[in-house]
């Protein structure tokens, strides 16, 4: 498939996110025609939920709507520069990393001085029906990471009958479109390692000195995002492999044990320094 083709079917996916929205008007019909165009908007900002008010520096966003209905949940912190993308969670029963982008979120509230100069665009939650179902599939039974458009894509029963057929691989892929990350990080479980695609080797190993995490080239499977936006777009993509049993862990510990890895991927290729983050939790209790 060419690049023009794939461009093509995502600004079609686009659309249909837009469609999820008519009751909001023109302004998402306008989101989904610069994207047909090749410009980069800005997206509609909505709250997460009826009774939240995002708080000053942080902005949130409904970028769709999965299979059964549940909002597509996207907070950015920052304004400008550097742009990390993390999406959690798109594999329904692997979870632990839910709870890690939440606190990372709190942590970027609290320490605006992290993302001077920089972007920080997270996705907690990329497939709500799986997680509300424990399952790793979505609401049809689709792999949403066997879902992208890519050159080694092929149909299957967990792979759909053709790319970017499900609501949420579509968002995700509309996110991309939108924010153009430099670099993206998806956090799975259960192989304990940090794995990566396209250039994303020094990037690994420079989070990496922040865990016990090993890191591990496990190649990129059809039709996942490491093969979409690692290999097909050359954007560097770190897929973060908790250990097993990470998503029955108490947030607190998950945060103590990777919430210093997730804070040097917001600050690569700068070190982390001096951010008491295990002092955070104790002044900021949850």
């Amino acid at each position: 498939m060419t690049e023009r083709s794939r461009e093509t079917r995502e600004s079609i996916a686009a659309i249909d996110i837009s469609r999820s929205y008519r009751g909001k008007g023109l302004l998402f019909l306008l989101s989904a025609a610069l994207l047909i165009l090749g410009c980069r908007p800005r997206l509609l900002p909505l709250p997460l939920l009826p009774a939240s008010v995002p708080p000053p520096g942080i902005e949130s966003f409904i970028v769709g709507r999965s299979v059964e209905g549940r909002p597509i949940e996207c907070v950015a912190a920052g304004e400008a520069g550097d742009v990390l993308l993390i999406i959690a969670s798109i594999h329904g029963d692997e979870t632990g990393g839910t709870p890690l982008v939440r606190h990372l979120i709190k942590v970027l509230e609290a320490r605006r001085d992290l993302v001077r100069s920089r972007r920080v665009v997270v996705i907690p939650e990329a497939n709500p029906d799986g997680v509300a179902r424990r399952s790793r599939h979505n609401a049809r039974g689709i792999d949403l990471n066997r879902n992208f458009d890519t050159p080694n894509w092929s149909p299957g029963r967990r792979a759909g009958e053709i790319p970017f057929s499900e609501p949420e691989s579509r968002a995700i892929a509309m996110v991309i479109r939108t924010f153009r990350p430099d670099r993206i990080v998806s956090i799975h479980e259960p192989l304990g390692c940090i794995d990566y695609d396209g250039h994303g080797e020094a990037m690994a190993m420079g989070i990496a000195e922040y865990s016990d995490l090993p890191v591990r080239k496990l190649g990129g499977r059809p039709g996942s995002l490491g093969s979409y936006a690692g290999v097909d777009k050359g954007i560097p993509t770190i897929t973060l492999e908790l250990p097993p049993g990470a998503s029955e862990v108490p947030s607190r510990v998950l945060w103590e044990a990777y919430g210093t890895l997730l804070l040097s991927a917001v600050r690569y290729p700068d070190p982390v320094r001096e951010l008491e983050i295990s002092g955070f939790f104790r002044n900021h209790p949850h």
